[in-house]
């Protein structure tokens, strides 16, 4: 449902941002700014009543999905939109008293009133400006659409790309996939890209309703700051990870230190070196990672909360605010105030970072790990596969800290800038984990996850006293892990409930998971389990590194495929690959990391800003 969803918002960006700028230099540009014209009036602003009508044909995973979208400007401040889906549906309601948001699917509309005291608001005039991140390519297109003079923007148009005129269907063509063509009243513009196609009409505008007039719906009121704020920034993050800019793309890898804090970069991956006390920690990490922090926050709350909202028909924050209030007592206190101490470095609301700190909890990957007599050597190797959620962007704020906090165990923690819980990671004491998702939604009275990892980091030395953290603090969800210890050679899978927990052991034969394999502990769910299997059972005797790399490739990867990690616990290194925007972390090169030399270098950054 994400993917899909994010497809739509990619094809809507192309055909208002690409579409328009796609006319070849030997057409003369009185045609074209003839075209462009009754499109430019609606874009720029220019025309301040106008209905218009979108009709979406779009193939996402092989299936035809048609989609309905009708946006209505009353004035300056006021306007109508909605969009239909089968499965979905959503009505934007604006005046300048009032906002709504109604779910016709749930029944229910979330109402905000009064002013709104953001910058990201949703008042129509230069609404583009606030919905086009300046990091995404579209901007480039923004100032183009933000006139209403078609005769000065058709010849800068014309030069930008080339396309071929066909007088006899009146079509442009863009390369060997795309074309449209400008129509008649009512109709402006229709657009056909691969298997997706649009067709865009003028509507007849009537009344306009009451902000709160809904009939048999339930109402949520929120503050309209955050109601308009969560539309802004969610479609802004958005058009970063639809439509990444260079800075996205390739951004500059310039290392830096700040006091108790040092980025590198490592053969083009961000590293991120934090010691001292949790205040220290914190402010280091918000100073180094402000704008991948920011973009985590705003993939999560904004763009996937968004989302999530129009699905489930509750509000996104809510539900994370709720199961926040669970967890929490079980969070310690030096990680919270870590936490705080990052948000004050990122100029954000503390509470709402501690909160958004516990979003691996709202939603439920593969693993393995092999030694003895099934690697080359005896040595162990401990595989770890991340399928989650590339589709919102994570993957800009990839980073993996290399983390001394005072008075506990350092440790390498693979993660995201603004996220400072663990979900893979290796300590110093050869200890490494790595996290499965399983179901559960709702049951958080308990350790989170991600926290219980983070402890397991920073305060077991062996493989029982990991285990022994699990068995003795209250559980939330269903999830499923595999501990390894390298100086014992030893691992097990874990399947972790609220109500139990189960140790699986090398070689031990499970009814969800086939016959043993002779040390070796192999998880994963469906066909990517039979194929590990396969794999790990094909390689037996053989494996060393890259041939426990090659274990996770695709399709034991996923399409969602967000990072891979090859940990060689004995050794104190880890093999990292991250997602990129056009490909998963498998299909990603490794960077090897040495935790111990790391660890060594951390002395200069202790007061690196003096």
């Amino acid at each position: 449902m994400i993917r899909g969803n994010l497809r739509l918002i990619a094809f809507v960006v192309f055909w208002v941002y690409a579409a328009p700028s796609a006319f070849s230099q030997e057409n003369g540009s009185k045609q074209l700014a003839d075209g462009l014209r009754p499109l430019l009036k609606l874009l720029s602003g220019s025309e301040t009543r106008f209905g218009v009508a979108a009709s979406l044909q779009l193939k996402i995973d092989g299936k035809n999905v048609p989609v309905e979208l009708k946006l209505v400007r009353h004035d300056d401040a006021s306007f109508d939109l909605d969009a239909t889906h089968q499965d979905y549906s959503v009505k934007i309601r604006r005046r300048a008293d009032a906002t709504a948001m109604a779910l016709p699917h749930h029944r229910v509309v979330f109402i905000g009133k009064g002013t709104t005291e953001s910058e990201d608001h949703l008042k129509p005039k230069g609404i583009l400006g606030r919905l086009v991140s300046p990091a995404s390519i579209a901007a480039i297109y923004t100032p183009l659409v933000a006139t209403s003079d078609a005769s000065s923007v058709a010849p800068l148009l014309m030069q930008l790309l080339k396309v071929k005129y066909d007088a006899t269907s009146q079509q442009w063509a863009v390369g060997n996939n795309a074309s449209f063509k400008f129509g008649e009243a009512p109709q402006i513009v229709s657009v056909k890209v691969d298997d997706h196609s649009v067709q865009l009409v003028r509507l007849a505008i009537g009344a306009p309703a009451a902000v709160d007039d809904w009939n048999g719906y339930r109402t949520v009121s929120i503050e309209r700051t955050e109601l308009e704020r969560q539309l802004v920034r969610g479609v802004r993050r958005a058009t970063e990870v639809l439509a990444p800019g260079p800075s996205l793309i390739a951004p500059e890898q310039v290392g830096r230190k700040v006091d108790h804090g040092e980025l590198r970069w490592i053969d083009g991956h961000r590293v991120v070196l934090l010691e001292g006390t949790p205040d220290d920690i914190g402010t280091a990490h918000g100073q180094l990672l402000h704008d991948e922090s920011i973009r985590c926050f705003d993939s999560v709350l904004y763009s996937f909360g968004t989302v999530q909202t129009i699905v489930n028909g509750r509000w996104f924050r809510h539900d994370l605010e709720q199961a926040y209030a669970r967890l929490a007592p079980h969070i310690p206190e030096h990680h919270k105030q870590e936490t705080r101490a990052m948000a004050r470095a990122l100029d954000r609301d503390q509470k709402l970072a501690e909160v958004l700190n516990v979003f691996p909890e709202m939603f439920h990957c593969s693993g393995f790990a092999v030694f003895g007599s099934a690697t080359q050597g005896g040595k162990l190797y401990h595989g770890r596969v991340l399928d989650y959620m590339t589709t919102i962007g994570l993957q800009d704020a990839a980073t993996t800290f290399i983390m001394a906090p005072k008075g506990k165990i350092p440790f390498a923690n693979v993660g995201y800038g603004g996220f400072i819980g663990s979900v893979s990671g290796m300590n110093a004491k050869a200890i490494s984990l790595g996290e499965m998702g399983g179901r559960g939604e709702g049951k958080w009275d308990g350790v989170p996850m991600a926290t219980l990892m983070r402890r397991a980091l920073e305060e077991c030395t062996t493989l029982d006293e990991v285990m022994d953290l699990w068995k003795n603090n209250p559980r939330t969800c269903e999830y499923y892990y595999v501990f390894a210890d390298g100086k014992t050679n030893r691992a097990v899978g874990v399947a972790a409930y609220p109500e139990s927990v189960e140790f699986l052991q090398p070689g031990q034969s499970h009814p969800l998971l086939g016959d043993g394999i002779k040390d070796a502990v192999v998880l994963s769910a469906g066909s990517r389990l039979e194929e590990l299997r396969k794999r790990v059972t094909k390689l037996h005797g053989q494996i060393d590194a890259p041939a426990a790399q090659s274990l996770m490739c695709r399709p034991v990867a996923m399409n969602s495929n967000l990072h891979n990690v090859l940990f060689v616990p004995e050794d104190g290194v880890l093999y990292v690959a991250n997602a990129d925007h056009s490909q998963p972390a498998a299909d990603r090169p490794y960077v090897k990391l040495n935790l111990k030399e790391l660890l060594q270098s951390m002395g200069t950054i202790v007061a690196a800003g003096k």
